[in-house]
């Protein structure tokens, strides 16, 4: 999950991004790219010289470079707090992630502006007067490549009116966390062992076509396997075996082929282990072959589970129907990996 912060000075994001980071979030910031350029170019990190160098990173890559900077970050298994989002281009970058969403947290003007006194920078508006107008100025886009920031903020998923105490705060956020947490999208199990198929198959050494397939028992990966040569032998990479290095058109020369199939491997293994399949499901990229098919129904597999349909595999289908063995397609362009 992701999730970005935004809102005006002192609102509260500090806050909120100190509690999602004390939950396991990784923290940050679209200001921490400002401030390696700042560093970069030998000037001070100012409130002033954040905003200038904002500016021209935008005009100069586009209004959604920061945001694109933090995405070469991210990690696919990680949580992250996103803070110091300014910008609506920043927010449909960030979008890019089905995961990502945007909360925005503000709070009454004199609320915010007693914070500001009571943590006494100096670089921060003395006066209230003066605070208004900065952050005015702040607010809106006064140049093509400046922040944008109330347009910004109406694009946030939750906004949060952090007026009151910080236990209010976290329990909003708490609440939000749950609720999300709750709306994300998790492969099936079905997709799940499918991807692990897929995964499997990038390991095929076979130069015709690369297929990969899992047994699973009790929702448990027993075995897996990858079509290639046997073990111990050189692979088709290596020259190993004739009919993939002659190209051989398809349903050719079979008898010179040396790959053993991803499903009959998987099945062997399972045997080599000592480890029993029957009443599994197999899941593989392709339907079965009529060889790995009879293997299937020898081995007592109860299910098979494939993405693409095999050529020639009407006769296996038949006899898979008649052995009693369930077989459905899965139908997946890019099953969860």
């Amino acid at each position: 999950m992701i999730i970005g912060l935004t809102g005006p000075n002192a609102a509260g994001k500090g806050e909120a991004a100190r509690f999602l980071e004390a939950k396991g979030f990784h923290y940050l910031s679209l200001s921490d790219v400002i401030r390696e350029e700042l560093q970069k170019a030998g000037r001070p990190v100012t409130r002033e010289n954040l905003i200038q160098m904002g500016r021209r990173l935008r005009a100069q890559f586009g209004n959604d470079y920061l945001a694109r900077r933090i995405l070469e970050q991210l990690e696919a298994d990680k949580n992250y707090v996103i803070d110091s989002i300014r910008h609506p281009d920043e927010v449909r970058a960030l979008r890019s992630r089905g995961d990502f969403r945007l909360v925005s947290v503000n709070a009454d003007p004199r609320v915010r502006f007693e914070r500001i006194k009571a943590r006494a920078r100096e670089s921060d508006p003395q006066d209230f007067d003066n605070f208004l107008r900065l952050e005015q100025e702040e607010a809106t886009r006064r140049h093509s490549e400046g922040q944008d920031l109330v347009n910004t903020m109406a694009l946030a998923d939750v906004t949060l009116a952090n007026n009151g105490s910080l236990e209010d705060l976290h329990g909003e956020l708490a609440r939000i966390v749950q609720t999300w947490a709750s709306e994300l999208d998790r492969p099936s199990w079905d997709e799940y062992f499918m991807g692990m198929a897929r995964m499997a198959s990038l390991r095929a050494n076979c130069l015709k076509r690369k297929v990969g397939a899992v047994i699973v028992r009790d929702r448990r990966v027993v075995s897996t396997g990858y079509n290639g040569t046997p073990r111990g032998t050189r692979n088709c990479y290596e020259g190993g075996c004739p009919r993939c290095n002659s190209l051989a058109d398809s349903g050719t020369r079979l008898d010179e082929c040396l790959c053993s199939h991803a499903e009959e491997n998987a099945i062997t293994q399972a045997a080599y282990h000592g480890v029993s399949v029957k009443d599994g499901i197999l899941y593989t990229t392709y339907s079965p072959c009529l060889t790995c098919t009879k293997m299937i129904i020898n081995a007592g597999i109860r299910e098979v589970v494939y993405n693409q349909a095999y050529p020639l595999s009407e006769t296996a289908f038949n006899l898979l129907k008649e052995a009693g063995v369930s077989c459905r397609r899965l139908q997946v362009e890019k099953a969860a990996l």
